[in-house]
C-alpha cells in the first residue's frame, strides 16, 4: 500500500511541477520577449516576472526535495551537505516568492484602491518608490530568513544522530525544546507578508464597496472599468493568501514529521501539497493580467487550428 502510494505521489508531483513549470515559463517568455522588444517594462509585469522565475527555481527544488525525500530517504541521513544547501536556497526562494507576491498585491492595491486618507494618498503618489523599497526590503528580509536557517540545521543534525529513545537524557530533552523554539519562531518570516497582504485584501473590498456605493448614488452602471479592476484585484490578492495559508500548513506538516513516528505518508502528502502553491498561483496570475490572458488565449486558438490574430496594440496589464 505504500509502495502504490509512493508512485500514486510521485505522478501527481510530476503533474504539478510540470504545469507549474509551463504557467511560470510562460509568464516569464511574454513578458522576457515584451520587455527585449519595447526595452521597457512596467513594475508590475517586473514584479510577475522574477516572481515567476522565482517559482520556476522554487518548484525545482521542490521536486527535488520530494523525490530524496519519498525514494532516497538515505540521502539525508548521509549526507548534511544535501539537507543544509536544498534547505538554504529553499527558504530564500521560497521568502523571495512570498514578499514578490505580497509586493504585487500592495501595488494593486495602492494603484487601485481610494482613499482620501493623507497616509493613503502619500504612499498612493509615491507608489512605484515604496514597491522598489519592499522589493528590496523583500531581498535583505529573505537572506536574512535563510541565514537564521543556520542555528536550526545544527540542532536538527544533533537530533537526527541521537534520536530519543525511553531512556531520554535532560540534554537531549533540552535539545529537543529547543529545535521546536526555534522552528516555531522561524515561522514568525511568514507573519509580515500575510499582514501586508492582508491589509491590501481589505483595503481593496473597503475600497470597491465605497466605488460602489458612489456608482449606485450616482446611478451609473456599476461595471465600469474601476469596479472590474477592483474585483480582478481582489482575485489575484485572495487566491494569493488562500494558498499561502495552505502552503504554510502543507509545510508545518512537512516539516514537523522528522520527529514524529509512521509519518512517511503525511510527509509524502505534504510533499505535494506545497507545490500546489507555485503552481496554481501562476495561472491565476495569467488569468488575471489582460496581457497574458490576451497571449494565453491566441496561443490555445493557434494550437487548436481556429487562430485568429488579436486587436493591435500593447494591451494593459
Amino acid at each position: 500500500m505504500l509502495v502504490l502510494s509512493k508512485w500514486v505521489t510521485l505522478f501527481l508531483s510530476v503533474a504539478q511541477f510540470i504545469l507549474g513549470m509551463l504557467g511560470n515559463g510562460f509568464i516569464g517568455l511574454v513578458n522576457g520577449s515584451s520587455w527585449f522588444k519595447s526595452k521597457r517594462i512596467s513594475l508590475s509585469d517586473f514584479i510577475i516576472t522574477t516572481l515567476a522565475l522565482c517559482r520556476i527555481v522554487l518548484l525545482w527544488i521542490l521536486f527535488t526535495d520530494g523525490l530524496i525525500a519519498v525514494f532516497f530517504s538515505h540521502v539525508y541521513d548521509d549526507s548534511e551537505l544535501t539537507v543544509q544547501v536544498i534547505d538554504i536556497f529553499w527558504t530564500f526562494t521560497n521568502h523571495l516568492s512570498i514578499w514578490l507576491a505580497t509586493s504585487l498585491g500592495v501595488l494593486y492595491c495602492l494603484k487601485i484602491a481610494s482613499f482620501s486618507h493623507p497616509t493613503f494618498l502619500w504612499l498612493k503618489w509615491r507608489v512605484s518608490r515604496v514597491v522598489a523599497w519592499m522589493l528590496l526590503g523583500a531581498l535583505v528580509l529573505s537572506c536574512g530568513s535563510a541565514i537564521s536557517l543556520i542555528p536550526q540545521l545544527k540542532i536538527y543534525f544533533l537530533l537526527h544522530k541521537n534520536p530519543g529513545t525511553s531512556n531520554v537524557t535532560e540534554q537531549f530533552k533540552k535539545q529537543m525544546h529547543e529545535y521546536q523554539m526555534i522552528h516555531v519562531l522561524g515561522m514568525l518570516w511568514y507573519l509580515p507578508p500575510l499582514i501586508v497582504s492582508l491589509a491590501s485584501y481589505v483595503l481593496l473590498i473597503l475600497s470597491l464597496g465605497r466605488h460602489m456605493k458612489q456608482m449606485q448614488q450616482n446611478r451609473t452602471s456599476p461595471s465600469d472599468a474601476s469596479t472590474e479592476a477592483h474585483k480582478r484585484a481582489i482575485r489575484i490578492v485572495f487566491s494569493f493568501l488562500f494558498l499561502f495559508l495552505f502552503y504554510c500548513f502543507s509545510f508545518t506538516i512537512t516539516s514537523s514529521s522528522y520527529f514524529l513516528p509512521r509519518t512517511e505518508m503525511i510527509k509524502m502528502i505534504g510533499e505535494m501539497v506545497t507545490m500546489l502553491y507555485p503552481a496554481g498561483h501562476s495561472f491565476i496570475l495569467i488569468l488575471g493580467n489582460n496581457k497574458l490572458k490576451q497571449t494565453f488565449v491566441e496561443l490555445l486558438w493557434c494550437e487548436s487550428g481556429h487562430w485568429k490574430p488579436g486587436p493591435k496594440g500593447p494591451l494593459a496589464a
